[in-house]
């Protein structure tokens, strides 16, 4: 079982609208809803890649019961999620038809008691134990200290179960001290932790500062791996145009499968930047188009070793 934890869940809602402008009434052509927050994004594209997945952290209000009511659908996934008194957030995505631009509006997230943040706690030591890995992804609620993440990294170092760590800002610098197995900023994130904005540079200082492994989303450019085991750039064969939202936690995904997997890195990062870019040309917001997936995967994505040692 993979384990992945939420701390700021969300409904997920998309509309499609045929052109987006500025203080215009606009008609949504379609809506959709899902179960978010970038670890349940991780977990349904893992079970979708045939892995048994629980997802934990908080739920709570009327939100927080449809979020639970959607992920009883997905095949593979076990909720753990816990709940809480405030009310799960939503996040809207809007999504230009013409241009194919993606504006996106995100709300805070509950706030989570003292008591409710002990209560998970505890619950997620007890899920560790039955974890081949584990992945911390996402903000933080209002009241989740700061530091969350570094306990929850030692925790599973603890338990001896890997673990991956994908939030930015100073839950990200917290989290890193406590010497997470991978880390996955992006470009932006990784520059913000480590004051550099070349992204070798910054990876090895952030491997430094605590990562065993860094792989760092560089956009369209794909990823840049710093692994004990080398260094390594995956790009896919070209721009990929859609909407974006989601493609990172789906990079997540594929680093986090081919780690229980127990694959080398090369074929870890073909994996991870094959359905990042797959998500992206899906018609829905998080979901990966699979047709564009295994082209991807079978020919579609450029693995290069980096010179200098890791």
């Amino acid at each position: 079982m993979i384990l992945t934890v939420t701390l700021n869940t969300a409904l997920d809602i998309t509309y499609r609208v045929q052109g987006l402008r500025p203080h215009a009434s606009h008609r949504v052509t379609e809506v959709t809803e899902r179960p978010g927050g970038k670890g349940l994004n991780v977990a349904r594209v893992l079970a979708a890649l045939g892995h048994e997945v629980t997802v934990t952290g908080f739920a709570g209000g009327t939100t927080g019961a449809v979020v639970r009511e959607h992920l009883t659908g997905v095949h593979g996934v076990t909720d753990a999620l816990v709940p809480v008194e405030g009310a799960t957030r939503r996040t809207v995505a809007v999504v230009d038809e013409r241009t194919g631009d993606t504006t996106q509006l995100n709300e805070p997230g509950p706030a989570v008691a003292p008591a409710e943040w002990n209560a998970f706690q505890g619950a997620y030591e007890d899920l560790l134990t039955g974890a081949a890995a584990v992945a911390l992804c996402g903000s933080l609620p209002p009241g989740v200290p700061v530091g969350a993440y570094a306990g929850l990294v030692r925790a599973a170092r603890a338990a001896g179960v890997p673990v991956l760590l994908d939030t930015s800002g100073e839950p990200l610098r917290r989290g890193l001290a406590a010497r997470p197995d991978l880390i996955k900023p992006n470009a932006d994130e990784l520059a913000e932790l480590t004051g550099s904005h070349e992204p070798q540079r910054a990876a090895q200082a952030a491997r430094r500062r605590g990562a065993r492994s860094v792989v760092a989303s560089l956009g369209p450019e794909g990823l840049l791996a710093v692994t004990p085991e080398g260094r390594w750039r995956a790009a896919p064969p070209a721009h990929v145009h859609g909407n974006p939202t989601g493609a990172g936690d789906s990079a997540v995904a594929g680093l986090l499968s081919g780690l229980v997997e127990h694959l080398p890195w090369p074929d870890r990062l073909t994996r991870a930047v094959a359905l990042s870019a797959a998500t992206v040309r899906a018609p829905v917001a998080g979901e990966f188009d699979r047709a564009a997936y295994e082209e991807l995967l079978g020919r579609g994505v450029a693995v290069t070793a980096e010179a200098g040692a890791a």
